[in-house]
C-alpha cells in the first residue's frame, strides 16, 4: 500500500508542479484568507479516482470534498495541496499529504514535498524515510538551542488562543521561530531534525494525519498543548523531538 500512496502522491504532485506559476482560478472558502484553486480540485480528483479504482471498499476523508464512507476499516485522509496560499502566491513550499487509517489508527503516511521532490513516508513500526533515506528527530534537549516552527489559522483575527503571546514566548525562549505555511512539511521537518518543535491551532485531520505519523515513526512526540495524547481531530497540536516537549508544554501553560 505504501508504494501506491507514494505513486499517487507523486502523480498529484505533477499536476501541482505543472500548475505552479500559471493563471489560477482562486476561490474563497470560509473567508478571503482560506483559498482553493482548480489545482487543489484536480489533485484531489486524481487521488480519489485512484483510491476508488484500486481500493474500492476504502473510505476517504478529503479536504475539498469531505468524507466518503465505505465498508472497509480503512480510511484515506487526503490533503491534495497543503499550502494553497503559498502555491497561489508562487511561493514554492507546499505538499501533497495522504495518511491511511485502519480502525481509527494511522498505519501509513506520505507527505510529498512537491518542489523539492522529496517523499516523506512511514509505515507502522518501520521508521520514517525521506526519499528512501531513514530520518530521525534531533537530539537537542535545550530549548535555547532550538529552531521552532508554527502556523497561523485562517481566522486569526477572531482567535482567542493567545497565538501572538505564544509566538513571542517561544521566540524569546528559542534560537528562532519560522512559519513555512504547510503544516505537513512542518511535521516532516521536525521528523528529520531541521526543526526541534512545531505547534499550531485549528488544524484539520488532513493537515495532521500523515505528518503526525511520520514524525512519531521518526522518534518524535505529538500531543495537545497540555501534553496529553491526541488524535488527528485535535485542534491544538504540539509536535517535538520529545526532548524539549515538556519545556514547550510549560511555556504553553504560562502563555
Amino acid at each position: 500500500m505504501i508504494e501506491d500512496i507514494i505513486k499517487i502522491s507523486k502523480e498529484a504532485g505533477s499536476i501541482i508542479r505543472n500548475g505552479f506559476g500559471t493563471n489560477l482560478n482562486i476561490e474563497f472558502k470560509t473567508n478571503e484568507t482560506n483559498l482553493v484553486t482548480q489545482i487543489d480540485k484536480a489533485s484531489e480528483k486524481l487521488i480519489k479516482e485512484f483510491i476508488s479504482k484500486n481500493y474500492p471498499t476504502h473510505g476517504i476523508l478529503a479536504e475539498e470534498s469531505g468524507e466518503t464512507k465505505n465498508s472497509s476499516d480503512f480510511v484515506w485522509v487526503v490533503d491534495p495541496l497543503d499550502g494553497t496560499t503559498n502555491f497561489a502566491h508562487s511561493l514554492p513550499i507546499f505538499s501533497v499529504s495522504i495518511g491511511v487509517q485502519k480502525s481509527g489508527k494511522t498505519v501509513a503516511g506520505v507527505v510529498y514535498d512537491v518542489m523539492q521532490d522529496i517523499v516523506y513516508c512511514a509505515e507502522k513500526g518501520s521508521g520514517a524515510f525521506a526519499n528512501d533515506k531513514k530520518i530521525s528527530v534531533s537530539k537537542n534537549d535545550n530549548i535555547g538551542h532550538s529552531l521552532l516552527v508554527t502556523g497561523f489559522p485562517y481566522d486569526l483575527a477572531e482567535s482567542n488562543e493567545k497565538i501572538f503571546e505564544k509566538f513571542e514566548a517561544f521566540t524569546r525562549a528559542s534560537r528562532g521561530m519560522r512559519r513555512l505555511g504547510s503544516a505537513a512539511i512542518d511535521f516532516c521537518y521536525v521528523a528529520k531534525g531541521v526543526f526541534d518543535g512545531f505547534w499550531e491551532v485549528y488544524l484539520h485531520p488532513w493537515d495532521v494525519c500523515a505528518g503526525k505519523f511520520i514524525l512519531e515513526e521518526a522518534g518524535g512526540r505529538v500531543t495537545g498543548f497540555d501534553g496529553e495524547d491526541i488524535d488527528i481531530y485535535s485542534k491544538k497540536i504540539l509536535a517535538t523531538n520529545g526532548l524539549i516537549h515538556n519545556t514547550m508544554v510549560d511555556i504553553m501553560r504560562k502563555n
